[in-house]
């Protein structure tokens, strides 16, 4: 884990409540991989506290992106923040995304909804740089809710876009969208983050199809590094439940390993 006090947002976009920061960190970038993410002191003041979790959206060589929708106090006094200010930021944390040469020529599935999206860019680049074949599926509650959509386009992926009033792509849910896509091919493993209720779908149909699937998990979180015991989830390991720190052994679990409450009946 590496503290800079010192990384500054060298570029910033916005689509409505949609923001996409670019921080100069060049130790943070070098150690970086798909899944982690960072903790952000929000402000200078006391209020709010506590430092805040995002997901490393992508990397180069000297900056790390973050992708964030304003859903609180505390990302919406970082939305404000611009170009040149200085962010004291912890990172990279986290256990991500297992990616390697055994995915090389396969086809693999990144699904993601509304802000959840924001790992699964950095996520698809890896994928693809190791040779395996990416279909990117990304859903919204409208048009306006899937920004990314032309990243996404412009790096070469195979993109689905649901939304669900039906404004742009197929109209529903993207776990119903994937469901759908699934009874025309069988993907080697599917990767999701996004809200729970969408990634319960996905493991359910995933595990049904004998599908490996794996999850990045959301939780509010105090400290980022497994001090607090803010984030902890039930989660199954070598045939025993037990609790675990999201922050720490996570966010990124496997289908098997993660309890989900619908399941529990």
């Amino acid at each position: 884990m590496i503290k800079d006090s010192q990384a500054q947002i060298i570029d910033k976009k916005s689509w409505n409540n949609y923001y996409l920061f670019k921080l100069e960190s060049p130790r943070i970038a070098t150690q970086a991989h798909p899944g982690q993410f960072i903790m952000i002191r929000i402000s200078d003041h006391p209020y709010p506290l506590l430092r805040r979790p995002f997901s490393i959206h992508s990397k180069d060589e000297k900056s790390i992106d973050i992708f964030f929708q304003v859903s609180g106090l505390g990302t919406d006094i970082l939305s404000q923040k611009i170009v040149h200010d200085t962010l004291d930021i912890l990172g990279p944390l986290g256990k991500g995304f297992q990616v390697g040469a055994n995915l090389k020529g396969k086809e693999v599935v990144a699904a993601g909804g509304g802000r959840g999206i924001a790992p699964l860019y950095f996520l698809a680049q890896e994928l693809s740089s190791h040779g395996a074949s990416v279909k990117v599926f990304y859903g919204g509650k409208s048009l306006k809710d899937i920004p990314l959509k032309e990243k996404f386009e412009s790096e070469g992926f195979d993109l689905y876009c649901s939304t669900d009033d039906g404004s742009f792509g197929f109209k529903g849910f993207i776990s119903d969208y994937l469901k759908a896509e699934l009874e025309k091919f069988t993907p080697s493993r599917i990767f999701s983050c996004g809200p729970e209720e969408m990634m319960k779908k996905i493991a359910k149909f995933a595990t049904e199809k004998d599908i490996p699937a794996d999850f990045s998990l959301e939780s509010i979180m105090g400290c980022g590094f497994g001090v607090c015991w803010g984030c902890v989830k039930r989660i199954r390991k070598n045939g025993e439940e037990e609790w675990v720190k999201i922050c720490e052994e996570g966010p990124v679990f496997s289908s098997e390993e993660i309890i989900w409450a619908e399941y529990e009946k």
